[in-house]
């Protein structure tokens, strides 16, 4: 079974940076598509970013995040990677990461059936 595990969260001053990590503990992260979502209190779970599993790695990313995050992925070490530039109090939330073994990747949360358990990002001075 498919388990993805998130790291990297924490408490950031607005303006800093954060690199979030999610780690498929179980299976071979070459098959799968990742998406970063993420949860503010209150809010519905929004997708983020978004890697496919093709040779050339395509991304996809929410408007609202452009210019500031950048995604990544090392299969060798079954971890695709969120760095988070320029943190806003507004970028506050859990932040999840999913997996579904296609090539292409999705922006919507009902593209995924395997999801972490989330890592707590919290923007504040």
């Amino acid at each position: 079974q498919v388990q993805l595990v998130e790291s990297g969260g924490g408490l950031v001053q607005p303006g800093g940076s954060l690199t979030l990590s999610c780690t498929l503990s179980r299976g071979t992260l070459d098959y799968y598509a990742i998406g970063w979502f993420r949860q503010a209190p209150g809010k519905e779970r929004k997708g983020v970013s978004c890697i496919d599993s093709s040779a050339g790695h395509s991304t996809s990313y929410a408007d609202f995040v452009k210019g500031r995050f950048t995604i990544s992925r090392v299969n060798a070490k079954n971890t695709v990677y969120l760095q988070m530039n320029n943190l806003e109090p507004d970028d506050t939330a859990v932040y999840y990461c999913a997996a579904e073994s296609v090539h292409h990747c999705e922006l919507e949360t009902a593209f995924y059936p395997h999801w972490g358990q989330g890592t707590q990002v919290t923007v504040s001075s």
